[in-house]
């Protein structure tokens, strides 16, 4: 049997609310299938609440407090949860991040960015202050450790299935210092390692391909039909017509197929991982500005002549 993960309360509000309600019932020294029975709900789904990774709808809410007699507790603070969610993750994500806990599959692409469950905090400080630079300090923790708190989707042995494909620009503009640029990307190799996702880089010299702009994620589910999600800068749109989205699936098949293989992209990603780590992608840099300004030396000089 699997060691059982703990969960840290301080990672967000739904976090908190779900290691409280752990421990209340085993307290009472309930399983989560006992917990459930007499509602709708099954274990999993329980179980999917206590790890901070779904919101709890309140007629659970209320029997949860039957069963584990707690006093109205859960149904008081379900309320706090849906509003932290709100609050810490844009509203056009909302029904997307509820989607993404019940996925048994997840392809993604991602052009410009890091996935956002991959990315480590001083990566995430530095989009969140470039997107939203009114935001406090306190405000920017809570939307580290909101983020922070997605990493099971990639991380989770339990998690689902996933393909990222990302373009080649991620690795070779860096957002981030050198130092931190490495452990991003050593940390997104070391996931991959465990085959936990499987990654495609999109080189910078691939020319056409589809999904040229914005990012997207396409969900399969289990018991549902697939849907798609698209994200600008700071909007998002969720797509479930069954026509548009096999379209997009099929679009997406194009995409891995212009892609890297996973066995050569990992590489490049390990690689990038190193040069940012031992400086010599500042070196490299440096060589490339140097030759750039003799180019533009002999230009400016064969141009003078010219006249």
């Amino acid at each position: 049997m699997a060691a059982r993960k703990d969960i840290d309360g301080s990672v967000s509000v739904p976090a908190f609310y779900g290691k409280e309600l752990r421990w209340k019932r085993e307290a009472a020294g309930l399983t989560l299938q006992q917990t459930v029975e007499g509602s709708y709900y099954g274990a999993s789904y329980l179980s999917e609440i206590e790890r901070g990774h779904r919101r709890m709808p309140e007629d659970l809410a209320r029997h949860v407090d039957r069963v584990l007699r707690t006093d109205g507790f859960f149904a008081r603070c379900c309320e706090d949860v849906r509003k932290s969610r709100t609050h810490l993750f844009a509203p056009y994500f909302q029904d997307a991040l509820e989607l993404e806990t019940h996925a048994r599959k997840i392809d993604e692409w991602s052009p410009m960015l890091v996935p956002g469950p991959l990315q480590l905090e001083p990566y995430i400080r530095e989009i969140v202050h470039t997107f939203c630079p009114a935001d406090d300090e306190a405000t920017v923790d809570r939307k580290v450790a909101a983020r922070r708190s997605r990493a099971w989707v990639f991380e989770d042995a339990q998690g689902p299935a996933s393909w990222v494909v990302l373009h080649e620009s991620i690795l070779r503009d860096p957002i981030v210092p050198d130092a931190v640029m490495a452990e991003q990307l050593e940390h997104i190799a070391a996931v991959a390692r465990r085959r936990h996702f499987i990654p495609q880089i999109i080189p910078c010299n691939a020319g056409a391909y589809p999904f040229m702009m914005g990012s997207s994620l396409l969900m399969t589910f289990g018991d549902g039909p697939p849907v798609m999600y698209t994200e600008g800068m700071y909007s998002g749109q969720l797509i479930d017509d069954p026509s548009i989205v096999e379209r997009y699936r099929d679009a997406y098949n194009r995409l891995r197929a212009a892609a890297l293989p996973p066995k050569v992209s990992l590489k490049m990603i390990e690689v990038a991982a190193e040069e940012y780590g031992n400086g010599e992608y500042a070196r490299r840099l440096e060589r490339r500005c140097l030759a750039d300004e003799q180019l533009q030396h002999r230009t400016g000089r064969a141009l003078r002549r010219g006249r």
